[in-house]
C-alpha cells in the first residue's frame, strides 16, 4: 500500500489496492486496534474542526481507516454527521495536494509518489470539460454547474463569469476548488452503506462514543438566518398554527418558541409574531421567551429533538429528510447548507426591505 494512497485513499487506485491486498474488514475491526482508533479519529475530527485529522505514521493504518470510517458513519446514519464527514475528508484532501503543487522541486521528495491536476481531472471523469490555456484553465459549463453550484459566495454564480464559447476561464485554485466538491461527491457516493453484523458488532464503542459527540455538538453555532421555507415540516406546522391564530399545547408552544430563539430571532420579533395567537399574550409570551433563552433563568433551553416531538404530536408532514436526522436543527441547517445562495432570504431581511 502506497503513501499517495494513505494521503488520498478515496482515489480508485487506493481502493484497487486494498482489493488487492485481500484485506478482510471483519478481521480489521475486530483485531487491529489502531485501525478503530483512527477510523473514529477521522469522523469525530471532521464534526469538531471540518477536517480528519493527523494521518497515522503507518501507511497502512491510515488508508484502512477510511473505509472503517465510512462504515462508522454509516452505522451512525445521520445526515449531518455523513455531510460534515463528507466535506471533511474534501477539505482535507484539498489541502494536501494543495501543498503539494505549491512546493518547489527542491523541496519535493524524490521517494514520494505525486499527484497532478491531469491525474485528479482523469480521476473524476473531468479530462474532456478542462483545457489548460497560458496561464490558467477554460472549463465547460457543464463541467463548471455540475461542481461550482454548492460554493457560496457571488464569484461562482454563472451570472458572474464570463462565458465565451461554452467555457469558462478559471485560475488554478479556482479549478482545485471544483476538483475538491468532485472528491465530496465521491466520498459521500454510497453512504449509508449497508453494513454486515460482523463488522457493525465490532464497532458498538466507536459508535456509542460518536452519537454522544453529535449529542453535545452545537449544532446552532453557525445559524443566525430565519428562512422559513426551509424550516422542518415539524416547525412549519407549528408556525402556521401560530399565524393562523390556532390554539397551541404549552409543549408546541415551548418546541416553536425555543426553535425561533435558537435561530437567531430576539424576543421583541418573537413577540411581534405570536400577537396574532389567541393563546399569546404579550406579557407571558415574552416573560416565556426570556425564560428560554436565559435571561430569566439559569438555563438556556434547546428546541426538543425529534424523538420528543415525535412523543407529543408534534412530528408530522415528515420527508425524506426527517427520516436521516435526529433533530430540527440538524434538518434546518442541511437545508440552509444545501440551498442555493438566491434562496436563503432571511425573513427579517425581507420585512425590511418590504417596509422600505
Amino acid at each position: 500500500m502506497k503513501p499517495l494512497h494513505a494521503r488520498y485513499p478515496f482515489l480508485q487506485s487506493a481502493r484497487e489496492a486494498v482489493e488487492a491486498a485481500d484485506v478482510d474488514l471483519v478481521t480489521v475491526v475486530r483485531e487491529e486496534e489502531a485501525v478503530r482508533t483512527r477510523a473514529l479519529d477521522r469522523v469525530e475530527t471532521a464534526l469538531d474542526s471540518g477536517r480528519v485529522g493527523a494521518p497515522h505514521r503507518r501507511d497502512r493504518v491510515e488508508l484502512l481507516s477510511y473505509p472503517v470510517a465510512r462504515v462508522l458513519v454509516s452505522l451512525i446514519d445521520e445526515h449531518v454527521l455523513t455531510r460534515k464527514y463528507a466535506r471533511a475528508e474534501a477539505a482535507t484532501a484539498h489541502e494536501r495536494f494543495e501543498a503539494e503543487f505549491t512546493e518547489t522541486t527542491e523541496l519535493k521528495s524524490r521517494d514520494r509518489e505525486q499527484l497532478s491536476i491531469r491525474t485528479l481531472l482523469a480521476e473524476f471523469g473531468m479530462t474532456e470539460g478542462v483545457r489548460e490555456t497560458d496561464d490558467a484553465y477554460s472549463v465547460a459549463v457543464g463541467t463548471y454547474l455540475a461542481y461550482a453550484t454548492e460554493e457560496r459566495g457571488d464569484e461562482w454564480r454563472l451570472v458572474n463569469r464570463t462565458l465565451r464559447d461554452g467555457e469558462i476561464e478559471l485560475s488554478e485554485s479556482e479549478l482545485l476548488v471544483l476538483i475538491r466538491q468532485a472528491i465530496r461527491d465521491r466520498v459521500d457516493e454510497g453512504l449509508p452503506l449497508s453494513v454486515p453484523d460482523a463488522i457493525a458488532s465490532h464497532l458498538d464503542a466507536e459508535c456509542e462514543q460518536i452519537r454522544e459527540r453529535l449529542a453535545d455538538l452545537d449544532l446552532t453555532r453557525d445559524i443566525d438566518t430565519v428562512v422559513p421555507d426551509l424550516f422542518p415540516p415539524c416547525m412549519t406546522a407549528l408556525l402556521d398554527q401560530v399565524q393562523k391564530g390556532e390554539h397551541l399545547e404549552h409543549h408546541s408552544r415551548f418546541a416553536i418558541a425555543t426553535f425561533l430563539t435558537t435561530i437567531g430571532m430576539t424576543t421583541d420579533e418573537i413577540v411581534e409574531l405570536f400577537q396574532v395567537n389567541p393563546g399569546f399574550g404579550e406579557e407571558a409570551t415574552r416573560y416565556q421567551v426570556d425564560h428560554i433563552r436565559g435571561k430569566t433563568s439559569p438555563t438556556e433551553y434547546s428546541p426538543p429533538a425529534c424523538s420528543t416531538m415525535q412523543s407529543y404530536g408534534d412530528c408530522v408532514n415528515k420527508d425524506d429528510l426527517c427520516e436521516q436526522i435526529s433533530h430540527p436543527l440538524a434538518y434546518y441547517e442541511a437545508k440552509l447548507d444545501d440551498a442555493d445562495e438566491e434562496e436563503i432570504i432571511d425573513w427579517r431581511e425581507r420585512d425590511e426591505t418590504a417596509q422600505s
